[in-house]
């Protein structure tokens, strides 16, 4: 469901960069290159959360939607919303009064949730939008939950983009952030690095392959794929522990912080306040 938006820049003036695979192996890219790599994996998104996570993924969101606390006709934004399944889970929690707004930087990505939500319930209560999470192109306190899942840790500064989420959202309102965390004790921490280490580039190269036998048509990158699926979980290594997130949101001042640790400590779900 494609919306008008005066500040979204035309595709052809938008940066377009390749990921080094220095960068890529260290879990660091500038903002023009996570773009270009997540239109380039847009295709297989979907299949490799499943695959990951063994469909676990939608539970999470759901429960990551439980934590905004939102009613019926509240609005929400789900910044960095991907092929956007946790916008979906916060609909069903505002119903067709409400409003959830979903944006990403990634048009591969946005194509994909538009037609996701042709046919599905809720669906004029959710749109679809091109925006920066650094540069919210939303008035102050215009929303009553802030939402990322799985994003946050691509976000080329993260301080920025947290204060941009906060200043969105009316006094009260909820930021909850889903991430994949590092777990530190064995045997689940050696068993995560043997996942997304060695695993999952292999898992990204022969979903590229899939794809591009089932669509025929359109052909996938799987070097580009796999290339991807090697950053992916590097970007995780360098990510904030649940302590130091939290630590993070308190020098944005939100309050009443809290987090849960799921799936053997893989997965960590914040949620914070926005001081009345």
């Amino acid at each position: 469901m494609r919306t008008s938006n005066s500040n979204v820049p035309p595709l052809r003036n938008r940066p377009r960069a390749s990921a080094s695979s220095d960068a890529q192996v260290q879990g660091r890219l500038e903002a023009a290159e996570v773009r270009a790599m997540f239109d380039r994996i847009a295709s297989v998104y979907d299949l490799m959360n499943s695959t990951m996570t063994a469909g676990l993924h939608h539970r999470w969101r759901a429960r990551a939607a439980d934590l905004a606390r939102l009613r019926g006709g509240g609005r929400a934004l789900d910044v960095a919303t991907g092929t956007g399944d946790l916008a979906f889970e916060l609909a069903a929690r505002t119903g067709d009064d409400g409003l959830v707004v979903g944006v990403d930087f990634s048009e591969g990505m946005l194509a994909r949730a538009r037609a996701k939500a042709r046919g599905r319930e809720h669906r004029g209560s959710v749109r679809f939008e091109w925006a920066d999470a650094a540069s919210l192109p939303f008035p102050d306190h215009a929303f009553d939950a802030v939402t990322v899942g799985f994003g946050a840790r691509n976000f080329e500064d993260f301080p920025r983009c947290l204060s941009e989420m906060v200043r969105v959202l009316r006094p009260g309102g909820r930021v909850v952030i889903l991430e994949i965390t590092t777990p530190r004790r064995p045997p689940l921490s050696s068993f995560h690095r043997l996942w997304f280490d060695r695993a999952v580039p292999q898992l990204g190269r022969l979903a590229a392959a899939a794809q591009s036998l089932s669509l025929r048509a359109e052909q996938i990158d799987g070097e580009g794929v796999a290339a991807a699926y090697t950053y992916l979980p590097s970007s995780v290594k360098r990510w904030y522990s649940p302590q130091a997130l939290a630590a993070e949101m308190e020098r944005a001042s939100l309050s009443q912080i809290a987090w849960i640790t799921t799936a053997g400590g893989i997965v960590a779900i914040h949620s914070a306040t926005v001081v009345e």
